[in-house]
């Protein structure tokens, strides 16, 4: 069961890229992704971190490429990985060259870092050998020196011109396996020069709000820049750069995604903030429950309601529900439907027996 959204969200349809199996773009789910925070040379650790990144639900892990000894390391970090990687390159234009030979299969380009036209059609040449797609990533931190000259500080126009040059660029090679990126740290910024982008050109455009901080101001940042460019339809990969680990960013990116109804990963937990009025520990409850259950992969929604005030509405919409009652117990629905009173000691361990119950049965259906 699910809760049917007040308004459906009108994506633009861009056009379709292919980065290692994973279609970015058109009707395409949006894609989530993160970074390592690993020494790429450092072949056991940097694995080890993308599959920690993957099973929370990224699509595309991303590892930094700053030297030769991280990009040799991709021939073997390619062959282990599930989720198709994307070499970071910054300056260096052979660590790209390196990167698409070895098995990469999108590069992030600054070409405002990279500089030399020369250099970058290079890139463009070796990414087109070796079916790697690109990323035009503008950020308002690193534009060229003559942009930054014409608008005197990082503004929207500023970045999507960036951008608009660069795509021009690369469709001059005959290349248009890319994806474009217009970032700051600031949110109106960002928002700005995205939407203005998106009025331009058809190209996927991967979202995020760099360097937006430490985990709470960060999650925050994230989610008023990203969400308010989903609402509009705009955006088809999403990013969230917060100083945490890496894993924190899939699991952010992912509740954004499946707050606004746009994909739908794992237990989705309703809950209220409790109050005098709750029938159970309302808060620990839901603590633990996200802990025990986040395995689940399979979309199944769950109320967690302290009283009766709002408990049996939000069951209704939901697949499996729990309302404070009192002297001790609760109630379980099921469907929206009354079942049975559980006592509050039992309340975890029967949610987490139905909820894997449920996915049991899901996934037999399929």
């Amino acid at each position: 069961m699910s809760i049917r959204p007040f308004r459906d969200i009108h994506r633009k349809k861009t056009k379709v890229i292919n980065v290692g199996g994973v279609k970015i773009g058109g009707n395409n789910p949006i894609s989530v992704q993160s970074m390592t925070n690993t020494l790429t040379k450092n072949t056991k650790a940097t694995l080890n971190q993308i599959n920690e990144i993957a099973n929370e639900g990224a699509d595309l892990v991303r590892v930094s490429c700053p030297d030769e000894d991280s990009t040799k390391a991709l021939k073997e970090i390619v062959k282990h990985s599930s989720v198709p990687i994307i070499a970071d390159i910054h300056f260096h234009y052979k660590r790209a060259l390196e990167s698409a030979d070895n098995g990469a299969k999108c590069l992030r380009i600054n070409p405002g870092n990279i500089g030399d036209k020369k250099k970058i059609k290079e890139i463009i040449s070796s990414a087109k050998n070796n079916g790697c797609a690109i990323r035009i990533g503008v950020n308002a931190g690193s534009l060229e020196k003559d942009i930054l000259e014409k608008y005197k500080e990082p503004c929207p126009e500023a970045l999507v011109e960036s951008a608009l040059r660069n795509i021009q660029i690369i469709e001059d090679e005959d290349f248009f396996n890319f994806k474009v990126s217009v970032k700051s740290s600031d949110i109106f910024l960002s928002i700005g020069a995205y939407k203005q982008l998106s009025n331009k050109t058809d190209y996927p455009l991967h979202l995020g709000i760099t360097e937006a901080g430490s985990y709470l101001p960060g999650s925050i940042k994230s989610s008023i820049g990203i969400g308010n460019l989903l609402l509009d339809g705009i955006g088809d990969t999403i990013r969230v750069s917060i100083s945490d680990n890496p894993i924190e960013e899939v699991k952010i990116g992912n509740e954004i995604l499946k707050s606004l109804n746009l994909r739908n990963r794992g237990v989705k937990i309703i809950s209220c903030p409790s109050c005098a009025r709750q029938g159970f520990q309302v808060i620990d409850t839901v603590k633990i429950l996200e802990e025990k259950l986040s395995h689940i992969k399979t979309p199944i929604t769950l109320s967690v309601i302290g009283c009766v005030v709002n408990g049996p509405g939000e069951a209704a919409l939901t697949d499996i529900g729990i309302t404070g009652g009192g002297k001790g117990s609760s109630m379980l629905y099921l469907k929206g439907v009354q079942t049975e009173k559980l006592l509050n000691e039992n309340i975890i361990s029967k949610i987490v027996e139905l909820v894997e119950k449920k996915v049991e049965e899901i996934e037999n259906k399929q």
